[in-house]
């Protein structure tokens, strides 16, 4: 199972598409938001959180989807959130993040010394916390899974789907 973080301004297309991708595969995903209700996306699309991130556990999860948009600003203010990405790198587990989304495992600290990327809008600050920038699709560093805009949503996907794969035959 697969948790998301989810707010208002979420990028639509980097929430639902490596949703539904992972649900194709088998991979349930559960929302999480600061509140119990609907959020509404940039571009107008709701997304329903399953449960509170107060009430979210890292060990219940295979791993972390992280969309981009305005949301990861205001939620790597929430010291949850940092927690909870702090708890799925250090077990391993799959951190996804694109476009905007690297904001949050910025302000959790996991990025120094992890090659990584993102919306150009957050180049300097991924590489202030770091981070060593590369301008790709995707990039996989170990569990950190990264990506740049919608645009690379196909290549993002795949990835995490093969890390999550890989991961299973290994504990198999």
């Amino acid at each position: 199972m697969i948790l998301a973080f989810v707010d208002d301004l979420y990028e639509d297309l980097e929430l639902w598409y490596p949703k539904i991708r992972l649900e194709e595969a088998g991979y349930a995903t559960r929302l999480a938001g600061p509140a119990r209700r609907t959020f509404t996306g940039k571009h107008g699309y709701p997304a329903t959180a399953d449960l509170l991130l107060a009430d979210a556990r890292s060990e219940a999860y295979d791993g972390l989807l992280i969309p981009g948009g305005f949301m990861p600003d205001k939620l790597r203010r929430d010291a949850q959130v940092l927690m909870l990405t702090r708890e799925f790198f250090a077990a391993g587990k799959l951190v996804a993040f694109i476009c905007h989304g690297g904001w949050i495992p910025i302000s959790a600290k996991i990025l120094r010394g992890r090659r990584a990327t993102g919306s150009l809008g957050i180049k300097d600050d991924l590489e202030n916390a770091g981070a060593i920038w590369r301008d790709e699709p995707v990039v996989v560093d170990g569990n950190l899974i990264s990506s740049r805009t919608p645009r690379d949503l196909a290549a993002f996907a795949r990835a995490m789907l093969t890390f999550l794969e890989a991961r299973e035959v290994g504990d198999t």
